[in-house]
């Protein structure tokens, strides 16, 4: 039976108790801004395997190592890139994870088999209090079984990894909801390898001209596109029902998406739709999901993994989606959108 601990009033305690775990090479699910995560001794190779096969997540899918200052680079890479200076500047403590050259105290295990390290400062203040005590680089994916919606609680940890892992840290929902931007900068140019909070606009203003890897761009599945950061390539954030989602003018997408669960109910199937909160009202099913407002894109960021999950829990068969392809967060939102329906679009 896994620990869980929400009592700030033994802060203290929990946090030692956490530490002595991760000095073992066991296991702590812990909150970040983004979502959370599990995490695990970065420099022990056993506690990354740990973490794999809790998850059961593919072993060249590479780890994230969470730090609490600008020394940990020293040790974890072996060179610093300006530019990495420069964001770390701007956006640290923050969600953005910058990939360097590692250092060989990192082992492969915590790389993916990379020789690259993929780094970030979390700014939530549990995360920080929890590297700083327990004086250990923390390697942390999402806290969740491999494909699953991220966890942006600790009862959505509970439900994904009772039984496999050591302690659960509960410090409530978090605020951004999508794991933080990848930022490639072994490159002259430096590269988007996954969107999320931190926008390619954000990067350029810091450092000039940023790239985005093309296979993160493609709305589709394309098997000449390969994605350089190798957990991009597994199916990821997936309920267990069906997600299409349907994307044109908004008076088209309800007109089909009212039609094709009509459709679906006739035939038995537990249907659901997610909208927004300007939109809801066009939708007829019987169970509509408002995931947020479009004039406020870091509400349907933070919501979007909570009503996937809530679709399972309804045991809702089918369900369908508006598109949030836009500026600003829109381009995160989506790529989680787009893996979660496994590229399943309908263009109208």
């Amino acid at each position: 039976m896994v620990e869980l601990y929400n009592d700030d009033n033994r802060r203290s305690e929990v946090m030692e108790r956490a530490g002595e775990i991760l000095k073992k090479g066991g296991l702590v699910a812990f909150p970040t801004e983004t979502v959370y995560g599990l995490g695990g001794d970065a420099l022990n190779p056993e506690a990354s395997a740990r973490i794999y096969a809790a998850k059961g997540r593919p072993s060249d899918n590479p780890l994230i190592v969470h730090i609490a200052d600008m020394e940990a680079l020293k040790v974890l890479t072996s060179e610093v890139p300006e530019k990495a200076r420069l964001l770390a500047d701007r956006f640290w403590p923050g969600p953005l994870t910058m990939i360097m050259t590692k250092s060989d105290a990192v082992p492969y295990a915590t790389t993916g088999g990379l020789d690259t390290v993929a780094i970030r400062m979390p700014s939530h203040p549990t995360a920080y209090e929890l590297i700083r005590s327990s004086g250990v680089y923390i390697a942390a994916p999402s806290a969740n079984t491999s494909g699953r919606p991220s966890p942006t609680t600790a009862q959505h940890v509970y439900e994904d990894l009772n039984g496999r892992i050591d302690m659960i840290i509960d410090s409530g929902k978090v605020d951004i909801g999508l794991e933080s931007t990848i930022v490639d900068l072994t490159g002259e140019i430096p590269t988007i390898l996954r969107p999320g909070y931190i926008t390619k606009e954000m990067l350029e203003e810091a450092v000039g001209p940023v790239t985005i890897d093309k296979a993160i761009l493609a709305d589709h599945e394309d098997p000449n596109l390969r994605p350089k950061a190798p957990g991009m390539k597994y199916k990821h954030y997936a309920p267990k029902g069906d997600l299409v989602i349907v994307e044109g003018k908004k008076q088209a997408v309800a007109e089909t998406i009212n039609h094709l669960t009509k459709m679906d109910a006739e035939a038995g199937l537990k249907t659901a739709v997610i909208a927004s909160d300007e939109n809801l009202s066009l939708y007829d099913a019987d169970c509509k999901i408002n995931i947020g407002s479009r004039e406020h894109e870091e509400s349907i960021a933070a919501n979007l993994y909570e009503v996937l999950r809530e679709m399972d829990e309804m045991g809702v068969q089918k369900m369908y989606s508006e598109s949030f392809a836009g500026g600003g967060l829109g381009a995160a939102i989506m790529n989680r959108l787009l893996k979660a329906a496994g590229h399943h679009v309908i263009r109208v």
